[in-house]
Order: C-alpha cells, then structure tokens, then sequence
C-alpha cells in the first residue's frame, strides 16, 4: 500500500540538533554605510560552515542553526544586507537599497570569511541561499570545501513567469492569487511586479505596508506540501521582505546574463549535494534538475513528500544526512 510505504519511510528520518546559541557575534562594517550582524556558534575549533538564509531579505531564524552538529561544526550564520539584524534596516522606507546586489553579498561573505580567519568553508544554503551559494562559490571556488543545496533558484525569465503570472503557480493557488492580483488596481495588473514596485516604494506608510502585506502573503502561500499559518511578522519586517525581494526580482537577481549554470565548471570539482521537494511550488524540481544536467556530479535528491520548506521531514533528513557525511 502507498500509505506503508510513506510510513516506513519516515522511519529513521534525520532530526533537527538540539537548540543552540552563539558563543560569538557582531556586525561587521561592509562599507556603504552599511553593518552585517553576524554569529557563530557550535565548535570553536570544528570545521567551518556557513550558513546562507532565504529570500532574499528574509533574515535568520535560530532553527537554522541545527542542521549541524554542534560538536563537530563551527557554524556561521549571517543576516544579509539591511535585513534581520543587519543595519541600516530595508524597514525604513528612506534606506536606499543601491548597494544591496549580489556581488555586493558575496563581497560581505569573504569580508566575514576574512574576518573570523577562515581559510575555507562549507557553504549551506536554500532558496535564495542557494542561489547566493552558487554565486560565491563561482567567485571563491578555492575557499569553497563542500555544498549542500535545498530548494533551487536560478532567478531565470521563466522561474519569475513561473510566480507572478497567471500561468505558473496561480493555477495551483487560486484564491491566494486573486488576493495578489486584486490588490493592484485592473489597469496596472499586466505588470504586476512594477505596480508592487511603486507601491513598496512608495514612503507612505498607507500605500507601501498594504502593498508589502500583500506581496508577502502571496511569498508565503505556498512554502510547504501541507498548509502552515503563516509568520507573524511587525509592520517593518514585512516591508524590510517585501522591499528586498521585490529589489532583487525585478533587477534578475543580480545576476550575469548567461546565469548561473553557465559557470558551473568552475565549481565542479567540488563535493555537493542538491535536494529539491517534488511539490515544491515556490522553486519547482525543473531548476534543480537544470542544475544536476549541467552538474551531474553533485548528489541529487528530490523528496517525493516534500514542498518548499527547508524543515520538512525528507528534504530535512536529506539536508542533515549531508552535513553529517561531511563532518570531519
């Protein structure tokens, strides 16, 4: 029966580690006006990893740090540029956002690397992070040891027709869609991110808070294979999302035009594992099937009962599987 099947596979399913708190923190001054919180946690002396969060804007959570065993792991965790407890804040609608790209990131991570006196590291991340985890690992390849990879962003023309219009994911979240699309005034919805765009940018706190708790609601409609209620965020975490991710999607995610599978010869050498969830409707199974054509090397995992989350059960086992292989 399908049913045993499910059941038996969830038996010896990899849990998350113990909570954990940091041994170490700060913010690191990256230039521009502006400071990455940073913190480390885990084995001072363990073998380093760091770890890349989603997005982009979406800041740190203390879940994140038990992936790793503490023990063996020294773990690095950041919040990226003027989000979580980096500053200045994307929540004040006056920061400007020009030197928030991803080379911009990728610079503070080898600032942070630098500054902690790592010579090289794991590097872990998903959804956005993943995206960052390529990117970086491109441009530092030598200071790259391994990759684990959860829920694939390529940022391409099709994986943002994919999630913000009618055709993609709109199909499968029909009412979640309309609270989207209504938000935006009929003869604005051809484009629907530009009309987000004016209104999260907008310094009105009547215009951009509506318009951000509209965007993010539709960001958190489909993370998981079963629905979850989504976080209870303050008025200025919304928009700091908001603002971020809208920055990033309608600039292609900083990214080269040829994008990011066109550079993966220069990361192949490197030991990685790639899990995607089946169901996952934010960043579908085609990107990290993209990703394992053009690399067949990595290790490749889809999650059969699986969606976007980086906590459920199968793509979590797969994800602590890995960075238990990969202890020293």
């Amino acid at each position: 029966m399908i049913v045993g099947r499910v059941l038996l596979g969830r038996m010896g399913l990899k849990e998350l580690y113990p909570p954990i708190e940091p041994h170490d923190s700060g913010l690191l001054d990256v230039g521009d006006g502006n400071e990455v919180y940073w913190e480390v946690c885990g084995n001072p002396v363990g073998k380093p990893v760091v770890f890349l969060h989603g997005g982009p804007g979406g800041g740190l959570l203390p879940g994140f740090r038990r992936f790793f065993d503490p023990a063996a792991y020294r773990v690095v965790l950041f919040d990226q540029r003027n989000c979580g407890r980096s500053r200045p804040s994307a929540g004040d609608p006056r920061v400007v956002l020009e030197h928030n790209t991803t080379p911009h990131l990728v610079a503070d991570m080898e600032r942070l690397r630098e500054q902690l006196a790592i010579d090289r590291w794991m590097v872990f991340g998903g959804s956005w992070g993943s995206t960052l985890a390529l990117a970086y690992a491109q441009a530092h390849p030598g200071r790259v040891t391994e990759m684990v990879l959860r829920g694939i962003y390529l940022v391409r023309p099709s994986d943002e027709s994919w999630s913000f219009t009618p055709t993609g994911a709109a199909r499968l979240f029909p009412a979640e869609w309309t609270a989207f699309r209504d938000a935006i005034p009929v003869g604005e919805r051809h484009d629907l991110v530009a009309a987000y765009g004016r209104r999260i940018g907008d310094p009105d706190p009547a215009v951009h808070l509506p318009a951000a708790r509209a965007w993010m609601g539709w960001e958190f409609s489909a993370n998981t294979l079963l629905p979850v209620d989504p976080p209870e965020l303050d008025d200025a975490t919304i928009l700091t999302f908001a603002r971020i991710t809208h920055h990033y999607i309608s600039n292609g995610g900083f990214l080269p035009e040829e994008g990011l599978l066109a550079g993966i010869d220069r990361i192949r050498h490197i030991p990685a594992v790639v899990v995607n969830g089946r169901y996952d409707m934010k960043t579908p199974p085609d990107q990290a099937w993209a990703l394992h054509q053009a690399w067949p090397e990595a290790e490749f995992h889809i999650v059969e009962d699986a969606g976007h989350g980086g906590s459920e059960p199968g793509t979590r086992h797969h994800l602590i599987d890995a960075t238990d292989r990969f202890r020293p």
